[in-house]
């Protein structure tokens, strides 16, 4: 992928758009606003120097997943990301979104939410594992950043309901899963290494407990 240089109007509407969509979000169980999130996904992607594309798809992500609220629908945020964006933003942005129903329309579980997450990332795009690795390396490394600032470490793995063993074992299946779909990005290997700390500090939680 060939990387961006300097500015972007495209890039900074994406980043307005996200804005707009994620205003008064926190990051969970912080003050940090959310868009810190999504700009720090598009600072990997571009470390990594991946395309135009990919970077705005990253900073639009979570846009679908997180910010049906003030009258929008999911059908209004896909809508209005296609038109503005692309279909080709829309669909890595769908192909990182957790589903809350199946085709159906029957709601899925916690685990069925997962599970359908890692079963699509076989059909997703390069762009979408871009995305998607870059999404999980921020939020280990801020967890695990989180966890050095605090003597108390429980303090950071209750922000996640199922603890720290269930939530290092998602990044773990998260990384895996690439692997196995055959996405061999540079970035995987700062992922693993992000990954291996999370399950070495869940460990050392569960001893301390």
């Amino acid at each position: 992928m060939s990387g961006i240089v300097g500015y972007s109007d495209r890039v900074n509407h994406a980043f307005a758009f996200a804005a707009k969509h994620h205003d008064k979000q926190v990051r969970k169980g912080t003050a940090l606003p959310y868009l810190t999130h999504p700009a720090n996904v598009a600072v990997i992607l571009t470390r990594y120097r991946c395309d135009e594309e990919t970077v705005v798809a990253g900073i639009l992500h979570d846009v679908v997943e997180d910010s049906v609220r003030d009258g929008y629908t999911r059908e209004d945020l896909e809508e209005r990301i296609g038109a503005k964006f692309g279909p080709d933003v829309l669909a890595t942005v769908l192909a990182v979104t957790e589903r809350k129903v199946d085709d159906d329309g029957v709601d899925l579980a916690w685990e069925d939410r997962k599970a359908d997450y890692l079963d699509r990332l076989e059909q997703a795009s390069e762009s979408a594992r871009w995305v998607c690795a870059a999404d999980k390396l921020h939020n280990g490394s801020q967890i695990l950043a989180d966890l050095k600032r605090t003597a108390f470490p429980e303090t950071v793995w209750g922000r996640f309901a199922r603890g720290p063993e269930v939530t290092a074992g998602w990044y773990r299946r998260v990384h895996d899963r690439l692997a196995e779909v055959g996405f061999q990005a540079p970035i995987m290997e700062e992922l693993g290494r992000v990954v291996a700390a999370l399950e070495r500090e869940a460990a050392e939680t569960r001893v301390r407990v």
